[in-house]
């Protein structure tokens, strides 16, 4: 699998300098899925910017998601056909919880959250301190996402300010949904 297959998915306000996800950019080829508006995420633009970058993909993507990039990735599998067939695998990192008050006031619009099965493998991480969503939350959300939940222990929302680096724990579960059979449709 090349390194253009592996899909970055950001959070609100992007991923910045220090951040994994960005790391793994510069350092491993990984695309980030850019966004119109970063500051203002409105779901339906970036759930249909995601559906554009999938779709055009000559080969299977794995989805590297984190905070809302795991809210979208949920809703977009919630409602693309070509989900199952087009996506090897996501990787779910710190999902911000946008049905909690305080942040459907800060991101409106992005609430409920699809809670269906998605039709790929899954690994979820989170966090024992996490800012924006609780541990049992997150648990409570890999299970309805059929994901394998990983406790990634207190290290707040797991982004630049956990002084993750490359964050070896990332790229080894990455490998893992990598090494996954591809399914034929």
């Amino acid at each position: 699998m090349e390194s253009s297959s592996i899909k970055l998915l950001p959070g609100w306000q992007n991923s910045g300098p220090g951040h994994w996800q960005t790391v793994w950019e510069q350092s491993l080829g990984y695309e980030r899925v850019q966004q119109h508006d970063w500051l203002h995420p409105k779901r339906g633009d970036w759930t249909a910017r995601l559906q554009d970058v999938v779709l055009d993909a000559p080969e299977p993507v794995v989805l590297v998601a984190h905070s809302l990039g795991c809210i979208l990735t949920a809703w977009w599998a919630a409602h693309s056909p070509q989900a199952a067939g087009k996506v090897r695998g996501a990787l779910l990192v710190a999902p911000g919880d946008v049905e909690r008050p305080d942040l459907a006031e800060q991101i409106p619009g992005w609430a409920p959250i699809a809670l269906q099965k998605l039709p790929f493998p899954t690994i979820l991480v989170g966090s024992q301190n996490d800012p924006y969503c609780s541990a049992e939350r997150a648990q409570w959300l890999a299970q309805h996402w059929g994901a394998r939940w990983v406790d990634q222990g207190a290290c707040g929302h797991i982004n630049a300010e956990s002084g993750l680096g490359d964050w070896p724990l990332g790229q080894a579960l990455l490998a893992e949904l990598m090494a996954e059979p591809t399914k034929v449709k």
